[in-house]
């Protein structure tokens, strides 16, 4: 009987981490790095409207150094929210040129509430919230590493 539930457990153990990996697979998403001011973060890349309209919703939780990155693919004007988003984010509105043109700073988690651009961006870095204050990012930044 020992055997038999020590070979449950190891089914167990082994069934958790391989749907640990395929849950972080499952998202979907390409990766890149990007340099924000001198940090270094580990980002997914929402490129497709289904990609951007998904973004972070239902993840619980996110590592400060990843983030993801949404690419508009040309400047507009942007509109975000965080309806069904768990954690709370600082979003670095960054225009074609690279340069941060605004931030919407620990947004509130599940909100409907629109948070626009203050002008035509290209692309939306969202972090874990505080991450722009600690960091002390701030309009005229450079982003390094975007996609052209």
């Amino acid at each position: 009987m020992k055997s038999f539930v020590q070979t449950v457990f190891v089914f167990f153990c082994v069934s958790a981490a391989v749907m640990a990996g395929l849950n972080a697979k499952a998202t979907g998403f390409e990766r890149s790095r990007l340099l924000v001011d001198g940090q270094v973060f580990d980002v997914e890349l929402a490129l497709s409207p289904d990609e951007r309209a998904r973004g972070l919703m239902f993840r619980t939780q996110m590592d400060d150094e990843n983030g993801m990155l949404f690419d508009f693919g040309q400047a507009r004007d942007v509109s975000m929210w965080m309806k069904n988003t768990f954690i709370s984010l600082d979003m670095l509105f960054i225009g074609q040129d690279g340069k941060i043109v605004g931030i919407a700073p620990r947004t509130v988690p599940k909100s409907e509430a629109i948070i626009s651009s203050p002008r035509p961006v290209r692309f939306v870095l969202e972090l874990n919230a505080g991450l722009a204050e600690k960091f002390d990012f701030k309009v005229g930044d450079t982003v390094d590493g975007l996609p052209r």
